[in-house]
């Protein structure tokens, strides 16, 4: 067995556990696995072990693993920020963006998929806690956003995302995961129909399900440390 399988064993076993705790059904949440800085190798590794879900953050890497094994059938996952000269690329190859914030990005996405490919599925992100080093749009000026992304042709509004400062324990990250949850369903409240809440990382996914997240996006508890940069 691969390390990569067996990571992959042991993260579905959390998921599961977390979800039994819950009281929600398995099938509530999605596991994506963040490739990011992972050659296309570790991808396959993946796949190989049935991981048909995919979260980068580096488009240009990304795009080069997309090309690379678009004979596999993959979902790519924009889960990045997203620079105004790389919504093209982000447009034309990824079938999902987690992190738009603002309505520029949106429009420009937009505009720049290709007609013949599905709509791009996206979500907003909201930085619920104010961090200073994170993305996203304030709680209190999310459903103004969601309703103006939701307008747009060539996009599908699935969710909210969230990155929440790391906190001490179980308890204080439920909290904080709450306050994504409680934006996401204000959104729902306001007839959005949303479907996806992401949130929820290696470190703590169990209080992310806890809280109601949809889909947790792991990448170190699958495929190990980060390689050092170069």
């Amino acid at each position: 067995m691969t390390m990569i399988e067996t990571n992959l064993q042991a993260v579905h076993a959390r998921i599961e556990q977390a979800c039994l705790r819950a009281q929600r059904p398995l099938s509530d949440v999605t596991l994506l696995a963040v490739s990011k800085t992972f050659g296309p190798e570790a991808v396959q590794a993946a796949f190989t072990c049935g991981q048909l879900a995919f979260g980068e953050s580096y488009v240009q890497e990304a795009v080069e693993k997309i090309l690379t094994l678009r004979h596999l059938g993959l979902q790519w996952h924009c889960i990045g920020p997203i620079q105004s000269n790389k919504t093209r690329l982000v447009a034309e190859h990824f079938d999902w963006v987690h992190t738009v914030d603002r309505l520029k990005t949106a429009q420009r996405l937009s505009s720049q998929r290709p007609a013949h490919l599905a709509p791009l599925q996206v979500c907003i992100q909201v930085n619920v806690d104010g961090g200073a080093t994170k993305s996203g749009v304030a709680p209190d000026q999310a459903l103004v956003l969601a309703q103006q992304v939701a307008a747009l042709p060539n996009l599908r509004l699935r969710g909210v995302m969230s990155i929440p400062e790391l906190a001490p324990d179980f308890v204080a990250a439920c909290a904080l995961f709450k306050g994504v949850k409680d934006v996401f369903d204000a959104l729902n409240a306001e007839g959005l129909g949303l479907d996806t809440l992401s949130m929820g990382m290696s470190h703590d996914l169990e209080a992310a399900i806890h809280a109601g997240s949809t889909m947790v996006r792991v990448g170190t508890a699958i495929f190990g440390g980060r390689p050092a940069p170069a």
